[in-house]
């Protein structure tokens, strides 16, 4: 069985192309990438095609994380059948993602768990990841995002009995 995970945000620039970066070195590392798909995926469509957010970039090259190919693309209908976890960085995107499932008409073929990421740090006691975009907090973010996708793993080798 092979576990997909979409993240998203707003614009797929920061939060969302982070964490499937940094997500995806995890499971790399991890040695498997041969059983979990990451990608990003943002609910609007400004950013669409770009490249992440200069903020975004440089974290993940400081970290040495790789980056390359990733374009800023829409949540579209084929997702919900296709990923098994949709992990939304906050409580709008959640609420949006939800609204497109439900228009989609597929709730049959919704993923296994549609949450927030920061259900997966319920120590921090914030519900949001903060959009860097507007605070310009890159460094915060990757702190949050770094601690969240090493508790993904653990969640998704749990489920998966690897």
């Amino acid at each position: 069985m092979k576990a997909q995970v979409l993240f998203v945000c707003l614009g797929n620039i920061c939060r969302s192309p982070m964490a499937e970066a940094v997500m995806r070195h995890h499971v790399k590392e991890a040695g498997f990438d041969s059983v979990i798909d990451v990608d990003s995926a943002g609910t609007g469509d400004w950013h669409v095609g770009h490249p992440p957010h200069e903020g975004t970039r440089k974290q993940l090259d400081e970290h040495h994380i790789s980056y390359e190919g990733m374009r800023a693309r829409l949540v579209n209908d084929n997702d919900f059948g296709q990923f098994d976890y949709i992990v939304c960085m906050d409580n709008n995107n959640i609420r949006d993602v939800r609204d497109l499932l439900e228009r989609s008409g597929m709730r049959g073929d919704a993923p296994k768990q549609i949450f927030t990421f920061m259900e997966l740090l319920p120590e921090r006691g914030i519900a949001d990841v903060p959009d860097p975009y507007y605070s310009g907090n890159f460094d915060y973010v990757y702190e949050l995002v770094e601690a969240g996708c090493r508790q993904l793993l653990l969640k998704i080798k749990s489920d998966l009995s690897l």
